[in-house]
């Protein structure tokens, strides 16, 4: 009998670790080398894990909503096609000491773990958690507030699982931690915590361990209402968006940009695009390609803040706010955008929107931004004021092009022409953004996409 490991892949440079959502063969069910036979989570990308054998499963180890490191055995394969097996001890995992009743973190065999980073300065309120990190400080009654307080030695400072279970290790001991907020903070990726159990004196000496707030009772809700729960992908970008704006004071500048000669040349030359290359040719790789341009004019619109540190970011990665097939957005990323021309710009966008409405993106697809677009007149909207996507400093966002007379300058004087306008809206992080360079930057978009040479060969 020939055992197969099936393992939690690593999905990304980035990721350690991936929630499991659904498994789709269950003990005892024959799978065929490559078929699906679980989804899994990582952070708003769904992937499916295909069999890296054929034969039976004789094991699953984890149950659906587990967090479970990269590397990790998640199921067994006997690839003769029958019999049981017993765990391994060294990939069987131990349950963590929780007496809730809802999915538990269970603790895998030794995983490699990240390369460690040199210690950064802890951000104020901006830092990344992980779900696993969010996840033991909702069962342990850790508020945000605390959670912030907590030093990091992960990449840029991040608290990993470690120095949480540390933290959580010395407050239950006595030891001093920091002042929690008025409120438990509950992740978005996770149910109200249990109960906690009472810790065991230390030293015959009662120990009072901090006591979570006590849960808002739920209000009442009356008339002719229908109550929808968020899914886990809403309830993410729920925790983002808050993260974000209680990090990065915005502040949005509006423009508007004479885009005839674009609607003009891609009117002229879509459908001999098409059958040249083999792709459809939209306003979006244009878009990005004026962008572009334009960072490498304001290099300090492409960057992040870490602590009291600018990090200007030398590659130029733009992300693109795309419409799932459920009504949620995710940011897939183009990589090197700079170092591509209008074909390659028009692949990857292409390619990237058909697997985000098919759920084929893969994690990394949308890691590495440093500055994103946002085109919210695709349904309708004129303007935004988009909301940034940290760590990014700024988010443009463009609106729907509609026709309106408007007033040109020509050698025989003034004239009223029916031209196509857009809205241009740029949110940035006033923090290392003033007005001056976020007003600059989004004039010099506008002054690229007018200058569009409408008898450009494609």
């Amino acid at each position: 009998m020939a055992i197969v490991d099936l393992v939690m892949p690593k999905m990304g440079e980035s990721i350690m670790e991936a929630t499991v959502l659904k498994w789709h063969k269950k003990p005892g069910d024959k799978v065929k080398m490559d078929e699906t036979v679980l989804e899994i989570a990582t952070d708003k990308v769904d992937s499916e894990v295909p069999s890296t054998g054929e034969g039976v499963i004789t094991e699953i180890l984890f149950k659906e909503n587990d967090v479970v490191p990269v590397g990790t055995v998640i199921a067994r394969i006997d690839s003769a096609g029958g019999g049981s097996v017993t765990a391994q001890p060294a990939a069987a995992p131990v349950q963590a000491p929780q007496p809730a009743p809802q999915p538990v973190y269970t603790a895998p065999a030794p995983t490699v773990q990240a390369a460690s980073a040199a210690p950064s300065v802890a951000s104020d309120g901006g830092r990344f958690y992980s779900p696993l990190v969010l996840n033991i400080a909702g069962k342990e009654g850790i508020s945000m507030a605390e959670l912030e307080q907590i030093p990091g030695t992960g990449n840029e400072g991040r608290v990993t699982k470690k120095d949480i279970l540390n933290y959580v290790a010395n407050r239950k001991n006595g030891a001093p931690a920091p002042a929690a907020a008025p409120a438990a903070y509950t992740p978005a990726v996770e149910a109200v915590p249990a109960p906690q159990a009472a810790p065991a004196p230390v030293n015959n000496t009662p120990v009072v361990a901090a006591q979570p707030a006590a849960t808002p009772a739920p209000s009442v809700i009356s008339g002719n209402v229908e109550i929808v729960e968020m899914d886990r992908m809403r309830k993410l970008i729920a925790d983002h968006m808050v993260r974000s704006k209680a990090t990065s004071p915005h502040v949005t500048s509006f423009t508007e940009a004479d885009v005839t000669n674009i609607v003009r040349w891609r009117d002229k030359v879509k459908v001999a695009f098409d059958k040249k290359y083999g792709e459809k040719i939209t306003f979006t790789p244009i878009f990005i390609e004026a962008i572009v341009n334009c960072i490498r004019k304001y290099p300090m619109i492409n960057s992040s803040v870490d602590g009291d540190r600018i990090i200007v970011k030398k590659d130029i990665n733009i992300g693109m706010a795309t419409a799932l097939p459920s009504g949620n957005l995710i940011v897939p990323v183009i990589k090197n955008a700079d170092t591509k021309n209008l074909l390659g710009l028009s692949k990857d966008v292409n390619g990237l929107a058909n697997a985000a409405r098919n759920n084929k993106l893969k994690a990394d697809d949308t890691q590495g931004g440093t500055f994103t677009l946002t085109n919210v007149g695709t349904f309708g909207s004129l303007m935004g004021t988009p909301i940034i996507n940290q760590p990014q400093v700024a988010i443009l966002a463009v609106g729907s092009i509609k026709k309106r007379p408007m007033v040109m300058e020509t050698a025989d004087g003034d004239v009223i022409a029916i031209r196509h306008m857009m809205y241009l809206s740029l949110s940035y992080d006033h923090r290392i953004v003033d007005g001056a360079l976020g007003a600059s930057f989004l004039t010099a978009v506008a002054n690229e996409l007018e200058a569009f040479d409408p008898d450009r060969l494609i």
